[in-house]
Order: structure tokens, then C-alpha cells, then sequence
């Protein structure tokens, strides 16, 4: 009877065909149980009866939808009640405790319906060992150690970049690169330290939620800080590029020449407008937010860009006058506006300078400065990547230190 092979069981088939270190294994579908027709999976245990115990592994048809640990795997007796002791436990806790998990995935993750019924198996021997998880995130493998079977000492789960043995990175590298698609894999790692592959999940389209924090994060090169209590902070963000400003200003500075075809003076209050809007702008966001963070993208004067607006005035030197003056006044209202922002990320070299009270007072106190930058000769890079994550003036921002000091941004 022709039935339709689940996930685990056609990659664990793949695996082993391609050499890895793949347990004996066998798939009983759901039929075979309905029909009692259990010679095959008799022929299989009799082989494993040294054992007297082999691990019960789910194997639904469209369990490759579901998250990992949605359904079980458990250890069982090696003959033909203990697999149809598993499956029917398998089943009942699918419907009992697992319910909650599986309609949350149905209803948020487009999991689908499934009959439980259409439960098969995969059964494998019992090996003593340590449970591994790998897959890779953000583009780094990492390890989970959820099962220690070895130890009588039983230590919490946890998660690693390095883990006890450097063979598994490379075999990790080599499973998914054969497989062809990104995959979380188990590992059996026994007790004399051979590694089994006992599991491969086609996790190319789960999303995961490290790997869509890194797509909405950027690391940078340092961290300045007068007081290194806390290792996170999270800000509303105000994102200035007085870069696109002057740009602006310069637009508007050539429309301004090329519309005034009638002999007189230029009408220069549109600019001007401009300008104090933009101040406006950065105080209004400044008392909406007693704590605020600052992302540079460029902040310091485009000496060029500044020259060119002038210049787009020379035939009118007492507009190029006002406009001078409102530019200059604009630096020292973004000067005034950076003086109130705890938290600056800017590229190398930009300073905020403290007066001595500020230095130590009661301000650094209750609110230390962080200043968050990355280093010079990657500016462009750095704000092009900040760019495609699509920081805005509104969104929060999340800054995390690592151990070396290492911040790593993130758009909330």
C-alpha cells in the first residue's frame, strides 16, 4: 500500500545513504498499525533486542510544519507493545498538553490541520548519550545541549557557540550543505563520544526569531561609557542626516535662483522656513522623550554642501547674509539638541563635551552617557546598512554590550 513517506524519515534515509553516522532506523506508517501488520518492525526489533529498549520518534506527514519538540520522542520497550504503547502516548499527548502549542502554531505560523491519527513512527535504537540541537543563526552555528543521559549529574539546558567537541561544526557545515537547505540537526553524542545523526528539520522557511533580530540589527566597532553598570539600554531614537538636510537646502536654493526670472529680490522665507522647522523638529522630540538616543548618521557641519548653498546666493549678498545666520544657528540648535541626548550613536571621533559638572555630577549619576560608534573608514557601509534595516526618527532602539564590548544595535 502506497502511503506518503514523512519528512524525518525520508532525510534520515538521505543521511544515511550519504555516509553520515545515521542510527539503524525504521519508518512504520499509520497503516500498519490500523492493519496489525507488524512483521517488518518484528523482523527490525528482533535485531536490537540486546537492548531491550529503543527510542519512539514522531513521524507525521506534515509534522516538517510544526516547530521542533511539537511532538515526541520517547524511549520505549524493544518489542511490538512498547511501539504501540509509544505512538498511542504520542497521540494522546498531542491532543492534551501539546494542544495549546499546536493551535497557537495553526493559528499564528500557518501551520495546518492534521489528522493525529495519521501518526507513524520511527523507531531506532537506544542510544546512551547527550542530546545536541544545531542550526544556524545570523550566521554562526550554534548547539544546544538539552539532554545529558551520560552524567548523573543533570546540568540545565543551554546554548553554545562552542561546543565540547569541534567535530560537530563541521559536520553540522557538511549535513546542511549536502542537504541543500538551512536544517536544524539532533545529535546523539554516546558515551565513548561518537556522534549519531538521529534528526534533520528543514527550517529554510520557519522563521526564527535570532535570525529576524539579525536582519534588524547592526554590530558596531565600540562603546564609550562614563559608568559600565548595565550591559542593555533601549531609547526612542531620533535619526539625523544633515547630510539629506543640506541637501535640501541646496534644492531649494536653485529652484529659488531659477523661478525668479522678474527682476528683484528673492524671496528667501521658504528656506528660512526650512531651517526653523527642522529646529522645531528636534525640539518637539526632545520634550516628548525625557531619555532619548541620537543615531548620527551625519551630524557634523558638510563644510561643502554648506559652501554651495551660500554660493547659489552670491548675486544677493544680504540674502547669503540671512541665510548664513540661520545656518549657523541651526549648528548650535543641533549642538544644544545632541547635549540632551544619554545616548549617541555616531561614527569614531565625535564627541559630546561635558562640563566638569556634568563630567561628575549628579546627572552622569542618574543618567551616564553612552556614546555607541563604529570606526570611520566604515561610515558609508555602516550607513547604508542602517539604511536597509530602516531605522526612522520614532522607532526604539535597543542597544546590547557583549562581554568584549561589542554593542549590537537593534531596530524594535
Amino acid at each position: 500500500m502506497a502511503y506518503r513517506i514523512p519528512e524525518k524519515a525520508e532525510l534520515l534515509e538521505k543521511l544515511k545513504k550519504g555516509g553520515f553516522e545515521v542510527p539503524d532506523f525504521i519508518y512504520v506508517p499509520p497503516q500498519q498499525f490500523e492493519n496489525e501488520d507488524f512483521a517488518v518492525l518484528e523482523s527490525f526489533l528482533e535485531k536490537h533486542r540486546e537492548s531491550f529498549k529503543v527510542i519512539a520518534r514522531s513521524a507525521h506527514p506534515l509534522e516538517r510544519r510544526f516547530k521542533g519538540g511539537t511532538f515526541d520522542s520517547l524511549e520505549t520497550y524493544a518489542d511490538v507493545g512498547g511501539i504501540r504503547y509509544a505512538r498511542t502516548k504520542m497521540i494522546k499527548l498531542a491532543r492534551g498538553s501539546k494542544h495549546l502549542s499546536i493551535a497557537r502554531q495553526q493559528r499564528f505560523n500557518h501551520a495546518p490541520q492534521m489528522d493525529l491519527d495519521q501518526m507513524g513512527v520511527i523507531v531506532m535504537p537506544f542510544i546512551d548519550g547527550s542530546s545536541v540541537m544545531a542550526k544556524i543563526i545570523g550566521g554562526k552555528w550554534e548547539f544546544g545541549y538539552c539532554r545529558d543521559r551520560i552524567h548523573k549529574l543533570q546540568s540545565e539546558p543551554y546554548i553554545t557557540r562552542t561546543p565540547h567537541d569541534r567535530r560537530l561544526v563541521q559536520l553540522s557545515k557538511e549535513i546542511q550543505t549536502y542537504l541543500g537547505f538551512r536544517c536544524e540537526i539532533e545529535y546523539i553524542i554516546s558515551a565513548e563520544g561518537s556522534i549519531h545523526v538521529v534528526q534533520a528539520k528543514d527550517i529554510s522557511s520557519i522563521d526564527i526569531l535570532e535570525e529576524k533580530e539579525s536582519q534588524r540589527s547592526i554590530t558596531l566597532d565600540g562603546i564609550r561609557r562614563i559608568r559600565k553598570r548595565r550591559s542593555y539600554r533601549e531609547r526612542p531614537v531620533y535619526v539625523m542626516d544633515n547630510k539629506t538636510f543640506y541637501i535640501d537646502i541646496i534644492s531649494q536654493c536653485e529652484e529659488m535662483v531659477n523661478e525668479c526670472a522678474t527682476p528683484g529680490k528673492p524671496d528667501i522665507a521658504q528656506i528660512i522656513d526650512s531651517i526653523k522647522a527642522y529646529e522645531a523638529e528636534l525640539e518637539a522630540f526632545a520634550l516628548r522623550h525625557q531619555r532619548y538616543a541620537v543615531l548620527g548618521l551625519a551630524i557634523q557641519d558638510p563644510v561643502d554642501l554648506y559652501q554651495i548653498a551660500s554660493h547659489y546666493l552670491d548675486d544677493t549678498p544680504e540674502l547669503q547674509a540671512e541665510l548664513s545666520k540661520a545656518l549657523h544657528n541651526n549648528l548650535y540648535q543641533i549642538d544644544i539638541f545632541l547635549s540632551e541626548a544619554d545616548t549617541l550613536i555616531a561614527k569614531d571621533k565625535f564627541r559630546i563635551n561635558l562640563c566638569s559638572h556634568d563630567a561628575y555630577g549628579i546627572d552622569t549619576v542618574r543618567n551616564p552617557l553612552w556614546t555607541v560608534y563604529w570606526y570611520v573608514d566604515r561610515h558609508d557601509e555602516v550607513v547604508r546598512e542602517f539604511k536597509r534595516i530602516g531605522f526612522k526618527t520614532g522607532d526604539t532602539v535597543g542597544i546590547d554590550i557583549d562581554v568584549e564590548d561589542k554593542p549590537t544595535v537593534y531596530r524594535q
